[in-house]
C-alpha cells in the first residue's frame, strides 16, 4: 500500500470541497504567484530526474534561483527537448510512475502517442477551472444539471478528465450529474431527450465542430434544443462570435455570455484557463470592433480569450509564443506550448476598453459574479498544424497521403491544408495540392488523392481517428496547376497551412 499517496489524496480532496471557490480564486497570504512558481522549480529540480539531468546539461545549479528574475533566465521545456527526451518514469516526481493513478494519451506528428500521467491532485486542480464554468455561468450551484460528456472516451484526455471534474464538482455538492456518450450522436439524442426532462439544464461538453452538427442533426430530427436549457462547454478550436451567435440561436440560447464556455486546454496540462461571463462580453465587443481587435492583440483574427488563475497555471510569452509552468503528474517549468499568443492583466483590459468607451463590468447581468484574474488569449499553433474537431492535423500526415504509388507521379508534394466553412459555418478539412508540370485535372485523380490522404491519416493520426466523425474524414481536395499564384507562387516560400477559409 502507497500510505503517502493515500495521504496525498485525503488532504487535497479535503481542502478542495472544503475550499469555497472564492478563496481558491482570491488566495490568502503574502506569497505572490512569481513566488509561488519560483518554489515550484525548487521542488521539480529536486525531486524530478529528468529535470535534474536537463539542468545539468544546461550547467545550471538550482541553489542560483532566488528570484524571478533569475527564473525568467531557466531555458525553455519543450515536448522535443524533454519530455520525448527522457523515459516516462524520470518525468515523473522521484522517478515513480506509481506515484500517478491516470494516464491520458496525445498523438504527435508521426502518430506515435505521449503518455500524460496525473494524480487526483492534477484534477482537482483542474475541477476548479470547470467550478468556475458551472457555478458562475451556468448557475449550477443551484440547478439540477446534467453534464453530457461529448468528447471521446478512452485513452483521450478530453472524455475522462472531463467526466472526472464534473463528479468532483457532484461530490463538493453541486446537483451535477453526468453522463457518457462521448461522441456518439445518437446516443447523445437519446440520453437527452430520456434525461434531459429531469434536470433544468442540459450541459453538452465537446469540441465546437462536433456540437454544432449534433445539434443541427438533432434539429432535422425534431429536437427542440431550447426546451432543455441546453448550455455547451468547448475545447479545441477557436470560433468566432458569428458561430456563436448562429449555435445560440439554434439551441434557443438568450444570454451567449452565459451559455457558453470554450477551455484552453492541453494534454499536457488539462485546462490552462477558461472562458468566463467577463472574457465573452469582452470578446464580443471586440468583434463588433475590429479596430480595437487589432490594436489589443496585433492582429485582425480574432483569438480565443480566457482568464486564469496564475497560482495554477502561471504564464509567461516570449516573442510572442506563450509558455506555462505548472504542477502535474509530469511537473512542467517554462514549457513551451508553441501556441501563439500573449497575456492582458485585468486593470490594464479594463482601463484599455475604457479607452474605447466600453466598460463590462457594467455589460454584465446583475449579481454576476467575476474576478480580477489576468487574460491570456491564444491565435493557435504556431507549427502548422491545423485543429479539426479537437485533433491537430498535421502536414507530415498529409505528405505521406501524397507519397503513395501512383499518386506521386502525379503532383509535385506542395499543398495547402486549411479548415473551411461552408456558408452554414459547417467546417471541412481542405487540401489544395499542386500537380506535377504536364498533369492535367481530373475528378478520379481528386478522388484517389483524397481516399490516399484521408487513409494516411487514420493510419498515423490517432486523434484524427478518434475524434472526427467519420462523414467529415475525407477532405475536400482541390488539385491546381504547377506555380498557381494564389495558393504556390514561384520563388515565394511555401506555407503547409492556411487560416481558415470560406468555401
Amino acid at each position: 500500500m502507497l500510505e503517502e499517496r493515500k495521504t496525498q489524496a485525503l488532504s487535497a480532496l479535503t481542502s478542495f470541497l472544503s475550499t469555497p471557490l472564492e478563496d481558491q480564486l482570491s488566495p490568502l497570504g503574502a506569497t505572490s504567484a512569481e513566488s509561488s512558481v519560483v518554489n515550484l522549480f525548487h521542488s521539480v529540480s529536486t525531486t524530478v530526474p529528468a529535470y535534474q539531468t536537463f539542468l545539468k546539461e544546461h550547467r545550471l545549479d538550482p541553489a542560483s534561483i532566488q528570484t524571478f528574475e533569475d527564473f525568467q533566465k531557466l531555458p525553455l521545456v519543450t515536448k522535443k527537448n524533454y519530455i520525448l527526451r527522457h523515459p516516462l518514469t524520470d518525468l515523473c516526481r522521484n522517478g515513480e510512475l506509481v506515484q500517478c493513478d491516470m494516464i491520458a494519451v496525445s498523438s504527435g506528428s508521426t502518430g506515435n502517442p505521449t503518455f500524460w500521467p496525473r494524480f487526483l491532485t492534477d484534477e482537482l486542480h483542474i475541477a476548479t477551472r470547470f467550478e468556475q464554468v458551472f457555478r458562475d455561468s451556468f448557475g449550477a450551484d443551484n440547478r439540477r444539471t446534467l453534464a453530457v460528456i461529448c468528447f471521446s472516451l478512452g485513452t483521450w484526455v478530453g472524455g475522462m478528465f472531463t467526466t472526472n471534474c464534473c463528479r468532483w464538482l457532484a461530490s463538493k455538492g453541486y446537483p451535477i450529474t453526468a453522463v457518457t456518450p462521448g461522441n456518439n450522436q445518437q446516443e447523445i439524442f437519446r440520453v437527452v431527450q430520456e434525461l434531459g426532462p429531469a434536470f433544468e439544464q442540459v450541459v453538452l461538453l465537446g469540441y465546437p465542430p462536433f456540437l454544432k452538427d449534433t445539434l443541427d442533426r438533432g434539429i432535422s430530427q425534431g429536437i427542440n434544443w431550447s426546451q432543455y436549457a441546453i448550455k455547451l462547454v468547448l475545447a479545441g478550436e477557436v470560433f468566432s462570435e458569428e458561430w456563436r451567435t448562429l449555435v445560440g440561436e439554434r439551441m434557443g440560447s438568450e444570454h451567449p455570455c452565459y451559455d457558453f464556455a470554450s477551455l484552453y486546454g492541453t494534454a499536457d496540462a488539462g485546462v490552462l484557463g477558461n472562458e468566463t461571463p467577463l472574457s465573452i462580453t469582452i470578446r464580443r465587443f471586440l468583434a463588433n470592433h475590429p479596430e480595437a481587435a487589432r490594436s489589443l492583440f496585433g492582429e485582425s483574427r480574432l483569438p480565443t480569450l480566457v482568464q486564469y488563475d496564475p497560482f495554477s497555471r502561471f504564464f509567461e510569452t516570449q516573442s510572442g509564443t506563450l509558455l506555462f509552468s505548472g504542477d502535474n503528474g509530469i511537473p512542467l517549468v517554462r514549457y513551451h506550448i508553441a501556441d501563439t499568443g500573449g497575456l492582458l492583466p485585468y486593470e490594464s483590459m479594463l482601463q484599455f476598453l475604457a479607452s474605447w468607451g466600453f466598460n463590462p463590468l457594467q455589460a454584465l447581468q446583475a449579481g454576476s459574479r467575476s474576478y480580477p484574474l489576468p487574460f491570456v488569449y491564444v491565435f493557435g499553433r504556431s507549427d502548422f498544424t491545423v485543429s479539426y474537431f479537437g485533433a491537430n492535423i498535421y502536414p507530415e500526415n498529409v505528405t505521406v497521403g501524397l507519397e503513395q504509388p501512383l499518386i506521386r507521379d502525379w503532383v509535385t508534394g506542395k499543398f495547402v491544408l486549411q479548415i473551411q466553412e461552408d456558408a452554414d459555418q459547417n467546417r471541412f478539412l481542405g487540401v489544395v495540392v499542386e500537380l506535377a508540370p504536364s498533369v492535367e485535372a481530373s475528378e478520379q485523380k481528386q478522388h484517389a488523392i483524397a481516399e490516399s490522404i484521408q487513409s494516411q491519416l487514420l493510419r498515423l493520426n490517432s486523434e484524427f481517428a478518434s475524434y472526427v466523425p467519420s462523414e467529415y474524414q475525407k477532405p475536400q481536395v482541390m488539385l491546381t496547376a504547377t506555380g498557381d499564384p494564389e495558393y504556390f507562387p514561384v520563388g515565394v516560400k511555401h506555407r503547409y497551412t492556411r487560416r481558415n477559409a470560406s468555401i
